[in-house]
């Protein structure tokens, strides 16, 4: 959350205001935040420490901005690397499918996959007219069946057993032969 601190309690701002200066006019009832003559937030003021005084707009308006970034990040990441994948996105929405799901999809599929085995399977499923990220997976499995390959296992392993089989760097054994050195004086 994006905050002016004021008499030990944290009062929202919205996300567009934040590293400029501002004002803080408050009264025994109420803060308000301006910029210049713009008044950005107003607040029922707290008597309370450290307290964080919200407006839910302020808050959503950040949610959403920050859930839109991550949204084209992985959307351009997509187009670089696979060109293909803007068509599928485009014919999907003319379908009203879930864009964010479809990009995830497809995202986690390039992970797993090389750019060119993605792009292939997104023409052949854009040649039978399915833009979905199935008919992608299962592009890549004919694929992988015709080379003659063992199919995909997505592993994903709790983090108490990825760390139990971190590596270990080995250390000098000589300290041993100095501890038995030691223990025979």
């Amino acid at each position: 959350m994006w905050a002016v601190r004021f008499d030990l309690n944290d009062y929202s701002i919205p996300h567009t205001h934040v590293r400029r200066v501002l004002s803080v006019l408050a009264d025994p009832h109420e803060v308000r935040i301006v910029d210049g003559a713009e008044v950005l937030a107003v607040h029922r003021r707290s008597y309370d420490k450290g307290a964080q005084v919200e407006v839910a707009a302020h808050v959503q308006a950040l949610v959403e901005q920050k859930r839109a970034a991550r949204q084209h990040r992985a959307t351009d990441r997509l187009a670089h690397a696979v060109p293909a994948s803007q068509t599928l996105l485009a014919r999907a929405a003319e379908r009203g499918a879930n864009l964010g799901a479809i990009t995830s999809a497809l995202i986690r599929l390039l992970d797993r996959n090389s750019a060119a085995d993605l792009q292939a399977a997104i023409l052949e499923a854009l040649e039978r007219d399915v833009p979905h990220p199935n008919a992608v997976r299962l592009a890549l499995e004919h694929r992988r069946e015709q080379r003659g390959q063992a199919p995909q296992v997505g592993l994903v392993l709790p983090e108490h057993v990825q760390r139990r089989d971190a590596p270990v760097r080995p250390h000098a054994l000589e300290t041993y032969d100095q501890l038995k050195e030691r223990s025979d004086d």
